[in-house]
């Protein structure tokens, strides 16, 4: 297949046994998926502080942090490793820059970094970044990101931003690494079409999906750039069907789709063995393999 096909690490739905993310991992690799991608946020609100909370995840839901987790995967595994996504105005770009250089320097040049806007103030409140102002710092940090990833040392005066004279070293393997962004409004597509190496729709093939795609493009051509270039990745979900998950990567595959995540997380299996039976059933019917 030329689509590339990956795995949702099941953030909130493994046992408390550190070995089931190893087990779960090399299993992934093992049955031929190409990627791991991960999704990210450092604090849960507690909705008996915050009234009314009705987000899919709280104090209670277990969220690992990516890079820690990575950084661990990235020695057993030869996956590309794909945040989806890191929540990039609430912490310092510098700090994240090397985080993910460090990271595409350890595994050879195996890192996608997604990153996203957020939504979460809660979270923003307890990093000390301000979150009303997110979306134009968010900006700017993106082009100081691969400005830190391509050159020995950086000077740059920013609305937001301020470096004088520094740089991280080591540089990463991939000078810049590839920048996805997490996309679901126009103000996001408009961003991903801009400035992004691919992006990640939270919609489903159809209508919806196509209006998000005409507005990438559009933003692209206006930058001066090649719709075409640009990579897409959706996420499947799984289903308790090895076939229907195949259906629906074909869905996305006409619908132009680059690379696919098959998400078993919050679909019922809750132990690295469960997860892994699921996927073993969907690279048996994708005809995946290591080689």
């Amino acid at each position: 297949m030329t689509i590339k096909i990956g795995v949702v690490f099941p953030q909130n739905a493994l046992s408390d046994d550190p070995g089931e993310v190893r087990a779960f991992g090399q299993a992934v690799d093992e049955l031929g998926y190409a990627h791991v991608r991960i999704a990210d946020h450092v604090l849960g609100a507690d909705p008996a502080v915050h009234p009314g909370w009705d987000r899919p995840y709280d104090v209670d839901t277990v969220i690992h942090e990516p890079f820690v987790v990575f950084g661990y995967l990235a020695a057993l595994t030869s996956l590309e490793l794909v945040t989806s996504v890191i929540i990039l105005p609430q912490r310092q770009t510098a700090l994240v820059a090397k985080q993910a250089a460090e990271l595409d320097w350890l595994t050879g040049g195996r890192l996608r970094l997604g990153v996203g806007a957020g939504w979460n103030a809660v979270e923003f409140e307890a990093l000390g970044r301000p979150f009303d102002n997110r979306g134009r710092r968010y900006d700017e940090q993106i082009a100081l990101l691969r400005r830190y990833w391509t050159e020995r040392s950086v000077t740059h005066r920013g609305e937001h931003e301020t470096v004088t004279g520094a740089g991280i070293n080591p540089l990463p393997v991939q000078r810049p690494i590839p920048l996805w962004i997490g996309a679901s409004s126009p103000v996001g597509y408009r961003r991903a079409g801009r400035v992004a190496d691919g992006w990640f729709p939270l919609v489903q093939p159809g209508p919806d999906l196509d209006a998000a795609k005409e507005i990438v493009d559009r933003a692209a051509v206006a930058a001066g750039r090649d719709p075409a270039q640009l990579g897409l990745e959706g996420s499947v979900r799984w289903s308790g069907s090895a076939e229907e998950v195949a259906e629906a990567v074909r869905l996305w595959e006409t619908a132009g789709a680059t690379h696919i995540a098959i998400n078993t997380a919050r679909s019922g299996p809750n132990t690295a063995d469960e997860h892994i039976d699921a996927l073993t059933r969907v690279a048996k019917v994708l005809s995946l393999s290591r080689g």
